[in-house]
């Protein structure tokens, strides 16, 4: 207890990292978010919102978001591999040993996440990202079934009567090379954006390497006073190589190899292991405002995704298909005391997955193993409150009513017709309220229920057996937080602290094959403290030498151990909760010299973590320095010239990015890359 305590008292005074959303010269600038439906300056904030803006995107290394997203505390991003993204918001990855679950993530108020369960991340470029809000805590209230929070990626729009040409180019270690383009223009009524990138690398490990082609585009109409429409459309076609996990000793040996072969399990090389995806997305939203006191906003949406998986046991073809509808109306009402909003809205999707498997003879589909077809449809109606008295005063009263299910039938090996498991309706609600006490200074309390019904990638697991048996996790989040920021926000500081129980988790196991499947086995208790600092120590556009120096902070402190939970017939209860690092601390320095000279600094601590439920083998602790110097103040005509050069793991730790969780054969570790380089040029007109 003396030691929480003083690593309490110390992230209180020293750590944490508050992200601001606007462009590099306007640091100083309110920060304006709007989580909830109504804009707020951040300060205002009922719940827990790391921001990221496209100043810290651009300052990481080319290509990833990894460390981008890990300056928000609570926030974990793997990338096992190039292009293989693993992401939990103030949880573990026990249910994730691939892909995105149990988090909710919108693209430009569209649901990137289907009505399975499962958001292709992996399928964005970075350049389509502008910024991102990251709000922490289930968010089930108006953002439908989640238990660890909600991810909204803003892209990048030009200004008012702007044009914006932006061309970058990057290489760098192994065979790591990127491009990107980006058309902006707004004319008085319509606005356009293009985005198209190119990304490849050949991978650190054997039998890594990813390539993705990607082209967005958003377009919007004001084609009236009191109205417009919004589109967005990307097309990604993405391949990458998965290596797969390595013992302790195969990984201290040699951790470039791939997964080797083991007795009649063939290695990842041979099977030539690895993920194919091509994925086309299209939405669009009507905003009309009716008149100055109610509001209609309806979007609709879908995508269809290719998936090609050879595995080492077998060889899946997936091909998936979503279609959506988000709507809600507003009605806000303003007096000299009191502003407050009502919405009242549902969002509906479904999506169908027509899922075959076959073994895998080297790389190519061989004998049929299962043919299912599944459909799940996830429905939620919700309703919101914000009422803002005196400006001082906000509260926040949510709920909302979700639906889930879904349909299976099986043509092979035994054919069973269509059949339907559906879920009990479940109300979520979610309790808010902040208190401005000065302009300055701020405190927060919410309490939130979380539900998150299994995937259809849990139910129809790598096993290839349909699991009828498993179950929702849910639970209640409680927490409270404080900020403050000095005059002309110089010096913004966070602090939270929850409590998050968990019951029913939904947890990954695996047979001798290393084939896996899901079930539920008890709970959690998960006890978090989170704080983040962000300082000018010399204020921007200073007449001296150094022309600015920024410092970024960020604490996380994790006292997350299971509760009532079994594995077979072994209480593991009071374990550390497996894959989650007791603490975390992110720190970034940007220091601004004339003439746009720029040199920033990051250092990443990451403590041991258990790689199994019985806490018997862990993951060593390590540091990450990264750096990037730049000249960005480089004219030709109206042309503004960039050159960078970075480098990633500059203390050549070895360590692994992204561990198999209670793996078989103790195949937990995929090596990441030691100490590289990077370097690039970029144009802005």
């Amino acid at each position: 207890m003396k030691n929480i305590a003083t690593l309490i008292l110390a992230a209180s005074a020293l750590s944490g990292f508050s992200q601001i959303k606007q462009d590099t010269s306007k640091k100083l600038n309110e920060v304006v978010i709007r989580p909830y439906f109504s804009s707020q300056p951040l300060i205002r904030s009922t719940g827990a919102v790391g921001t990221i803006d496209f100043n810290t995107i651009s300052m990481q290394s080319a290509g990833s978001l990894v460390p981008a997203m890990n300056t928000i505390p609570g926030v974990r991003m793997e990338e096992r591999s190039p292009g293989s993204y693993r992401l939990s918001l103030r949880g573990s990855l026990l249910r994730s040993p691939f892909g995105i679950r149990n988090v909710k993530i919108y693209f430009d108020d569209f649901p990137l996440t289907d009505a399975g369960g499962n958001t292709y991340l992996n399928a964005l470029d970075i350049a389509a990202a502008g910024s991102i809000d990251v709000l922490k805590g289930p968010q089930s209230s108006i953002y439908g079934a989640n238990s660890g929070g909600v991810v909204l990626i803003h892209p990048q729009l030009p200004g008012a009567d702007s044009t914006r040409v932006d061309l970058n180019v990057a290489g760098g270690s192994y065979g790591l090379f990127r491009q990107n383009v980006v058309l902006a223009r707004q004319w008085k009524k319509y606005q356009l954006s293009i985005v198209q990138s190119y990304q490849r690398s050949d991978g650190y490990r054997e039998n890594s390497a990813m390539e993705r082609k990607y082209i967005q585009v958003n377009q919007k109409w004001d084609y009236a006073k009191n109205a417009s429409l919004s589109a967005l459309a990307f097309y990604s076609d993405l391949d990458y190589e998965t290596p797969g996990g390595l013992n302790a000793a195969q990984f201290a040996a040699n951790p470039k190899a791939a997964r080797p072969a083991a007795g009649s399990i063939r290695g990842a090389s041979q099977q030539q292991a690895g993920i194919s995806t091509k994925t086309i997305y299209g939405g669009i939203t009507n905003n009309w405002q009716i008149s100055r006191a109610f509001k209609h906003v309806i979007s609709v949406f879908a995508t269809h995704t290719d998936l090609e998986n050879p595995f080492i046991t077998n060889y899946e073809f997936r091909k998936e298909s979503t279609f959506g509808v988000r709507t809600y109306a507003e009605y806000e009402k303003n007096t000299a005391e009191v502003n407050w909003k009502f919405n009242l809205g549902l969002e509906s999707s479904s999506t169908s997955t027509d899922a075959k498997n076959y073994d895998n003879n080297f790389g190519t589909a061989a004998n049929p193993q299962a043919f299912d077809k599944l459909r799940a449809g996830a429905n939620f109606g919700f309703a919101n409150l914000n009422i803002d008295i005196s400006r001082k005063l906000l509260l926040e009263l949510s709920a909302s009513g979700n639906l889930y299910g879904y349909h299976y039938k099986s043509s092979f090996p035994i054919v069973v017709a269509e059949r339907k498991k559906s879920f009990d309706l479940q109300f979520m609600p979610r309790a808010a309220l902040s208190y401005l006490f000065t302009p300055d200074f701020s405190a927060r309390a919410s309490v939130s229920k979380g539900y998150s019904p299994p995937t259809l990638a849990e139910i129809r697991s790598s096993d290839n057996v349909i699991n009828t048996d498993l179950q929702p996790e849910k639970g209640w989040n409680y927490e409270t937080g404080l900020r403050y920021q000095l005059t002309e926000k110089r010096v913004t500081i966070d602090l939270t602290g929850f409590y998050y129980r968990l019951n029913n988790a939904i947890v990954r196991r695996q047979n001798e094959s290393g084939t896996e499947y899901f079930i539920n086995a008890g709970g959690t208790k998960q006890l978090g403290l989170e704080t983040s600092l962000s300082a000018w120590l010399i204020p921007q556009n200073s007449s001296e030498f150094v022309r600015g120096l920024l410092l970024n902070n960020s604490y996380t402190l994790s006292h997350f151990q299971f509760d009532n939970y079994f594995s077979g017939t072994t209480d593991l209860s009071g374990k550390d909760l497996t894959g989650v690092p007791r603490s975390v601390i992110v720190t970034g320095v940007q220091l601004l010299l004339p003439k746009g000279l720029y040199v920033f600094m990051q250092h990443n601590y990451t403590a041991k973590l258990p790689l199994t439920d019985a806490n018997t083998i862990y993951a060593g602790k390590y540091h990450l320095v990264q750096g990037k110097i730049g000249w960005k103040d480089i004219k030709i005509g109206k042309t503004q010239l960039e050159v960078y050069a970075g480098a990633d793991n500059i203390l050549d730790q070895k360590y692994s990015l992204g561990n198999d969780l209670n793996a078989v054969g103790g195949r937990y570790f995929n090596a990441a890359a030691p100490r590289n380089f990077y370097g690039g040029l970029a144009l802005h007109y």
